[in-house]
């Protein structure tokens, strides 16, 4: 009756009584601890109850190894709590702590481990992004760095696989918020390849995936409802140009074929805008072509309209707009307007850096609902395109550097770079992404 009467006495006042984070009754110091590859994630369902208990049969025998296991009494993930709360105050530890957390015990590394831990603080909001950048340095080597926006700083990862430490023409998307892939490419000795591997945000460790059906290199590749596409390119042989298409589901952990393009291309330059895959590229005899590719039809269409013949690298379609760069430093943006098919509208911040191949912007991604610009020298600009007004062309003040690294640097470089007649670049951006943990 008490309990009654307290619970509509808070009902009144307006005291909302909000609901545990997590269950008391679970067991979380197992979850999602053998979990190896993407085909072992299918039976964790986000949203469910993913405590991994031991398989409990009322009629098989007991045996003493299982009596030890029931009578043996596991330490709290923090003294003085149970554990529901524990995790609670886990979860809301920043990213940049988390390599450290996984070294205190090895309960605290099976639940950092797992996917219960990081779906949990994406479902109360607290997942952070990273930009993730791979560049190629002068001697082609393959090297790749992570940027925490939050900090500003540059976090340090593991190295990127020795089969690409110097590889060409590679794709890299990300799967599932949380997985980078590398997939395909051109190794300078052994040629194209199918390899496909993939880097864990939430355990900083690289697995192998499934092989493509087709080695490839130089082609182009997107993601379209969490499944990773990838079409043309080239290969050795007689018929170098690729016409062929194909498509990863993660779920099923395998390739399978999808209709081949209209005619062979190496593609420069791809975006999925409006529910449709569009690439841009070259021929077989060298000339410029484009077309889309449309997932619920399974058919590629030929494309020559406004939006393809303004459409510049890179580019990315952001909140239902497409955008594109339009100077080489990245400080300049244009919008494609569907009313009039053009590419009429801009975005300027009015502070230009320069021309120089140092910074020029390399990547176009999404960062916390912001368009963020990545430059070959690491200095990041992020614009807040959502605040944009009808007229754009005063909106300095919603552009911000986040990381100014090495201008002055850069310049200094460059200026004498160009009098003693050098233009080679020290290092420039392949790829760049953003995972989430």
């Amino acid at each position: 009756m008490e309990v009654a009467e307290g619970s509509s006495t808070a009902h009144r006042s307006g005291i909302r009584v909000q609901a545990p984070l997590v269950e008391s009754v679970s067991c979380y110091c197992r979850v999602d601890s053998g979990l190896k590859t993407v085909a072992g994630a299918r039976k964790f369902v986000p949203g469910a109850k993913l405590c991994i208990q031991p398989d409990i049969k009322p009629h098989a025998p007991k045996s003493k190894n299982s009596r030890r296991e029931r009578n043996r009494i596991q330490p709290p993930l923090l003294p003085g709590l149970p554990d529901d709360l524990a995790i609670a105050c886990l979860i809301r530890v920043p990213r940049v702590e988390h390599r450290k957390l996984r070294l205190v015990c090895k309960r605290w590394y099976r639940l950092l481990a797992g996917n219960f831990f990081y779906s949990l603080r994406k479902s109360l909001g607290m997942a952070e992004e990273w930009v993730y950048v791979i560049k190629r340095d002068r001697d082609g080597r393959i090297s790749w760095h992570a940027f925490d926006p939050i900090h500003q700083l540059w976090q340090p990862l593991p190295p990127v696989p020795v089969e690409y430490s110097e590889a060409l023409g590679f794709g890299c998307a990300v799967l599932s918020g949380c997985h980078l892939y590398l997939f395909g490419g051109k190794d300078p000795l052994r040629g194209s390849m199918r390899r496909v591997i993939f880097y864990n945000a939430r355990t900083n460790k690289w697995h192998r995936a499934p092989d493509m059906l087709r080695k490839r290199h130089f082609f182009g590749s997107c993601v379209i409802n969490n499944c990773l596409y990838v079409a043309g390119g080239e290969c050795e042989g007689i018929q170098r140009t690729l016409r062929s298409a194909e498509v990863y589901d993660p779920n099923k952990n395998r390739w399978t074929f999808i209709a081949d393009m209209s005619t062979a291309m190496v593609p420069f330059i791809g975006v999925v805008y409006d529910g449709r895959w569009f690439l841009k590229g070259l021929g077989s005899h060298r000339q410029v072509m484009s077309e889309a590719y449309l997932p619920a039809a399974n058919n590629w269409t030929p494309v020559n309209d406004g939006m393809v013949a303004g459409w510049r690298n890179p580019s990315i379609s952001l909140n239902g707009k497409l955008y594109a760069l339009d100077c080489r430093d990245g400080c300049k943006l244009r919008v494609y307007d569907e009313t009039s098919d053009s590419w009429n509208k801009f975005i300027d911040s009015k502070i230009h850096l320069g021309s120089s191949r140092a910074l020029e912007a390399a990547a176009l991604v999404s960062l916390n609902g912001k368009l963020c610009i990545i430059r070959n020298n690491m200095s990041i600009s992020v614009v807040d395109v959502s605040s944009s007004e009808k007229n754009v062309d005063n909106i300095a003040h919603l552009w911000e550097t986040i990381a100014g690294k090495g201008h002055f640097k850069t310049f200094v470089t460059n200026l004498w770079s160009s009098i003693a007649g050098r233009n080679g670049l020290k290092s420039h951006i392949v790829h760049c992404q953003v995972l989430q943990a």
